[in-house]
C-alpha cells in the first residue's frame, strides 16, 4: 500500500468551509487510489480559509496523476464548499499542484486538472483528450449566449444574478459590500431627504451645495471651483470620466458652419484654417444621439441635445472651446455659440455639451465598450477553453464577477424601474438606442487603443493623461501576453492548429457579436502575433479601459452642474441672455441631483476587496516559466506607478485613474 500526502486549502471569503462529507480520489496512468473521506475526526477542518492535511492510501503506482477527483456529500443540510487548490505529494516526494478555485454544491463529483497548462495538442491520450470534451459540454450548459437586445452583444442567459452558476457570482464579502453601498452612499453624503424631492428645483447654482458639502473628493471640490471656465471645460475631453471622444479637426463638417469671424479672436487673431493645418483644433461630436427619445420620468418629459463642440489647443497647452452647435442640422433655431455670447447663454451652451458627455460616457464607453464587451469575452472563455488550457489560464483572473454585475445593471440599473429610468435623460428606450447604434459602429481598430488614438489623431494633443498612462499600460500587457503565448506557442503553426483557441474566436464572432457585423475581428487567428494583440485588447479592455471611464465618475459628477444626468427643458433655440431661473429649471431637480450623486459614489468608488492589475489571487499558472512572466509585469507595473506619481506631483489635478494601483483586473463594479 502507497501513501500519498494530499493538502487541500478551503476558501477565504465567508461561508467557504463545509460540515459536508468532502471525499477526494486521485486518478492517474496506474489506476486510481482509495476514496477517502476528508473529515478527521474530532477536527474542525474545511473551514473557512483552512489548508489541511490528508493521508490517501492506493494499492498501486498511480504514476502520473491525471487529475484529482473531490466529492461532496450532503450530511444533514446542504452546506457548500469552495476549494481553493490540491496538492499532492508521490511517495517518492514529488509535489503536484491541482488548482480548482470552484464551489461544490448539492451532491457533485468535480475533477481538477494537474496544473501545468496544455494545448489541445499537448494531451496525447484519448482519456485526456475526452476529459477536456466533458468539461467543456458542462459548461456549454450552464454558460448560453442570449439576446438582450438586437444590434447589441449577446450576454449570458440570467434574469437575475440568482440564475447563474456560484462560480461566477460575487463572493458573500463582495455581495454584502455591494447591495448596502447605494444605501451607505445616501447616508454618507446625506443625500437621503433629497431623494423624494422629485420635481422641486434649485434657487439657484450655489445651492446645489447643499447636498456637496459632504463630498470626498478632491477632484470634486476642483470640479466646483473651476467647472465655470473654459479651460477646465475644454480639460475634461481628455482627462475626465470620458476621455475617448475627442479628435483631431482637419476638415470642418458641412453640418457645423462656423467662420472665421466666429472664432477669429479666440483664436489669438489666427485663422481656422491655419489653426487646422497645425493640428491645434479638435472637435466633439455627439451625432450618435441625435433624434434619441428624452426619457419621460413621473410625466415629465427630459431632453437629450446632439451637440458639436470645436476647441483650439492655445500656446500654452490649454484646450478652449471656440464654438457650440447644439444640434446636428444647422439653422436659425439652431445658433452657434460663442464665449463672446452673454455669460449665461455659452454658460448654458457648455451645460448642455456635458449633459450630452454624459449619456454617451455611461452608455457608449462604460457600458458597451468595456461591460458588455467584456461579458463576451468571458462568456466565450467558458464555453470554449477547458481549465487546463493556457489562455483559460491567463483570462480568467480578468472575468472575475463580471457576469454578475452585468446581470445586476440590466435588471437593477437598466432595468424599467432602475437608477437609469428614474433620473437620466437617455434612461428607457433612449439607452437602447444609444447602445444599437453605438455597436454598429464598433470595430476591432477602435477598441485597440493604439490604433484608437491614431484613428482620432491625437498624437498632438497635449497633457493628454490618459493617453499616456494608456499606452503605457496597453504595452505592459501586450508584453506580459507575449510572454505568456511564447511559453505555449513556439510557431504560427501551434496557433493554427488550437482548435480550441480557434473555437473561442469562433464563438466570439459567431454568437457574441453575431449582430455587430462591422466589427471587423478576424474569424481565424493566423500568426502568434494576431493572439497576442487580440488578448491585449481583452485584457486592456477588462481592466484598464474600465478604470479610465469607471473610476472617475464621482469626482466629475458630483458636482451636479458639470455633468448633468438630465435636462429638463428643450436646448435652446436662441442665444438669449438667460436668466438664472431659466439655467435652475433646465438643470436636474432636487431629487434627480441627490441620486446622480449617490449612485455615480456607488459605481466609482473604491472596492474594499478589489484586486489589482496583474495581482492574482487565484494561482492558475503552476509552471516556473509562467510565474516569471507575471512577476516580470508585476515589476513593470511597479515602474509606471512610480513614473506617473513622480508626473502628478507636478500637477495642480492629479490624473490618477490609469495609476496600476486603481486598476482592477476586472470589471467587478
Amino acid at each position: 500500500m502507497l501513501t500519498y500526502r494530499v493538502t487541500v486549502a478551503t476558501g477565504t471569503s465567508y461561508y467557504s468551509g463545509t460540515n459536508n462529507y468532502i471525499y477526494v480520489t486521485l486518478v492517474g496512468e496506474g489506476g486510481a487510489s482509495q476514496r477517502t473521506n476528508l473529515d478527521k475526526w474530532l477536527q474542525n477542518d474545511l473551514e473557512r480559509g483552512s489548508v489541511d492535511e490528508y493521508d490517501v492510501s492506493s494499492e498501486t503506482d498511480l504514476g502520473s496523476i491525471w487529475w484529482v477527483l473531490l466529492e461532496k456529500v450532503k450530511f444533514l443540510v446542504e452546506d457548500d464548499w469552495f476549494c481553493r487548490y490540491v496538492t499532492v505529494q508521490t511517495p517518492s516526494g514529488k509535489t503536484h499542484h491541482f488548482p480548482c478555485y470552484r464551489w461544490l454544491s448539492e451532491n457533485v463529483t468535480i475533477c481538477i486538472r494537474e496544473g501545468t497548462a496544455k494545448r489541445p495538442s499537448d494531451d496525447k491520450l484519448a482519456v485526456l483528450q475526452s476529459h477536456r470534451q466533458t468539461e467543456l459540454e458542462e459548461r456549454q450548459k450552464l454558460y448560453r449566449w442570449k439576446v438582450w437586445k438586437p444590434g447589441v452583444t449577446k450576454c449570458i442567459d440570467a434574469e437575475t444574478e440568482d440564475d447563474l452558476h456560484q462560480d461566477v457570482k460575487f463572493d458573500n464579502d463582495k455581495r454584502l459590500d455591494f447591495e448596502n453601498s447605494l444605501h451607505v452612499a445616501l447616508g454618507e453624503l446625506f443625500l437621503k431627504k433629497f431623494v423624494n424631492m422629485f420635481g422641486y428645483t434649485w434657487d439657484n447654482l450655489e445651492s446645489f451645495q447643499r447636498i456637496f458639502w459632504r463630498v470626498k473628493s478632491p477632484v470634486g471640490n476642483f470640479v466646483l471651483s473651476h467647472w465655470k471656465e473654459d479651460w477646465f471645460f475644454g480639460y475634461q475631453f481628455k482627462n475626465g470620466s470620458n476621455p475617448c471622444l475627442i479628435e483631431r479637426c482637419k476638415e470642418l463638417p458641412n453640418k457645423f458652419p462656423v467662420t472665421n469671424d466666429m472664432v477669429h479672436k479666440s483664436l489669438g487673431g489666427s485663422s481656422l484654417q491655419k489653426e487646422m493645418e497645425k493640428g491645434n483644433i479638435y472637435i466633439v461630436d455627439y451625432k450618435i444621439l441625435d433624434g434619441v427619445p428624452g426619457n419621460v420620468i413621473k410625466g415629465n418629459q427630459q431632453y437629450i441635445a446632439a451637440p458639436i463642440c470645436l476647441l483650439y489647443q492655445d500656446p500654452e497647452n490649454k484646450l478652449l472651446p471656440i464654438a457650440i452647435q447644439l444640434g446636428q442640422v444647422p439653422g436659425i433655431n439652431n445658433p452657434i455659440f460663442l464665449p463672446s455670447d452673454p455669460e449665461n447663454a455659452w454658460l448654458l451652451a457648455k451645460i448642455w455639451v456635458r449633459s450630452s458627455d454624459f449619456q454617451l460616457h455611461q452608455i457608449v464607453y462604460h457600458l458597451c465598450a468595456t461591460h458588455l464587451l467584456g461579458e463576451a469575452f468571458c462568456i466565450a472563455t467558458l464555453r470554449q477553453l477547458p481549465a487546463v488550457h493556457p489562455i483559460f489560464k491567463l483570462l480568467t483572473p480578468h472575468t472575475r464577477y463580471t457576469l454578475e454585475i452585468n446581470t445586476r445593471a440590466r435588471s437593477d440599473l437598466l432595468g424599467k424601474n432602475g437608477v437609469i429610468a428614474r433620473v437620466v435623460a437617455s434612461g428607457g428606450s433612449g439607452q437602447f438606442v444609444i447602445a444599437q447604434r453605438a455597436f454598429q459602429s464598433f470595430t476591432y481598430r477602435a477598441m485597440c487603443l493604439p490604433d484608437n488614438l491614431m484613428a482620432r489623431g491625437l498624437e498632438g494633443l497635449k497633457e493628454y493623461y490618459y493617453q499616456e498612462d494608456g499606452l503605457k499600460l496597453w504595452f505592459a500587457i501586450n508584453k506580459y501576453v507575449k510572454g505568456i503565448v511564447g511559453l505555449y506557442y513556439k510557431s504560427d503553426q501551434d496557433v493554427l492548429e488550437d482548435i480550441e483557441l480557434q473555437a473561442w474566436l469562433t464563438d466570439l464572432v459567431q454568437e457574441g457579436f453575431a449582430d455587430l457585423p462591422g466589427i471587423e475581428i478576424p474569424v481565424t487567428f493566423r500568426s502568434r502575433e494576431e493572439v497576442i494583440k487580440f488578448l491585449t485588447m481583452v485584457i486592456f479592455t477588462c481592466s484598464a479601459q474600465h478604470a479610465a471611464v469607471n473610476n472617475g465618475q464621482y469626482d466629475w459628477c458630483c458636482w451636479v452642474p458639470n455633468s448633468p444626468c438630465t435636462m429638463r427643458q428643450p436646448p435652446p433655440a436662441a442665444k438669449d441672455d438667460f436668466t438664472i431661473e431659466y439655467l435652475m429649471e433646465s438643470l436636474p431637480d432636487m431629487s434627480q441631483s441627490a441620486i446622480q450623486m449617490a449612485f455615480t459614489w456607488h459605481l466609482g468608488r473604491p472596492l474594499p476587496n478589489k484586486l489589482l492589475l496583474s495581482h492574482f489571487e487565484e494561482e492558475y499558472f503552476t509552471e516556473e516559466g509562467a510565474k516569471e512572466v507575471i512577476a516580470e509585469f508585476q515589476e513593470e507595473l511597479k515602474q509606471i506607478e512610480k513614473q506617473i506619481r513622480e508626473r502628478n506631483e507636478g500637477l495642480a489635478l492629479k490624473y490618477q485613474y490609469l495609476q496600476p494601483s486603481n486598476v482592477e483586473n476586472s470589471i467587478s463594479i
